[in-house]
Formats: C-alpha cells, structure tokens, sequence
C-alpha cells in the first residue's frame, strides 16, 4: 500500500468513526509546518493528527511547530500499530483501530 493510500485508509476510517458535527481538515503553511489531519469534535476541541505508515514513525519538526501555531486538545501520530505508547508529553502513538474505537465512543 502506498503512502497515500495509507493516509487516504486512515482518514477515511477515522471519519467513520468521528461524533456527528466533527469538522475534518488539515494544516499547512509556507513555511513547511504541517498536519496530515485535523479533527474538531463538538465538547472535546481539536485533534491533531499525523499519519505514519511504520510503527516507528515520528512526526517531522513541521508537525511540532503546527501544534504551537495551533494548540490542540489532543495529539495522535497514527501508525500501523496495536498498542499506542507515548512520543512525548503531549503525542501519542496509536493505531486505526484504537483511535477509531476512542472516536466512536465520544460523547457530544
């Protein structure tokens, strides 16, 4: 599977999963700082999330700095993976199917 088809599984899942009313985009700047996807879910704020094929695959400084410009509530970089584990402090790393599940099971 591609890079892009990767992404377009992941994006397209999530949105299944999202709260009625979730706003879905992105974030870019001249500058080089990115978010592959961006989530707004009524009562639980913005969601950042950046989108890796590896289970190893950590965000780029672009993703960093998007998140100072922006200040989201919460913090994903999706992976292939099972079990999330921290990046940081403010990141995690979780798979399709657990984000989609936390997704699901929101209230709004």
């Amino acid at each position: 599977m591609s890079a892009s088809s990767w992404e377009g599984f992941v994006i397209d899942n999530l949105l299944a999963a999202a709260p009625e009313r979730t706003i879905a985009s992105f974030y870019r700047t001249a500058a080089g700082a990115k978010i592959d996807f961006l989530l707004e879910i009524p009562g639980h704020g913005l969601w950042a999330i950046e989108v890796k094929r590896s289970l190893s695959g950590r965000p780029e400084k672009g993703f960093y700095i998007a998140c100072q410009d922006l200040k989201p509530d919460k913090q994903f970089v999706v992976n292939s993976g099972l079990e999330p584990y921290p990046i940081n402090a403010a990141t995690t790393a979780i798979g399709v199917p657990a984000l989609a599940l936390m997704l699901s099971s929101l209230t709004i």
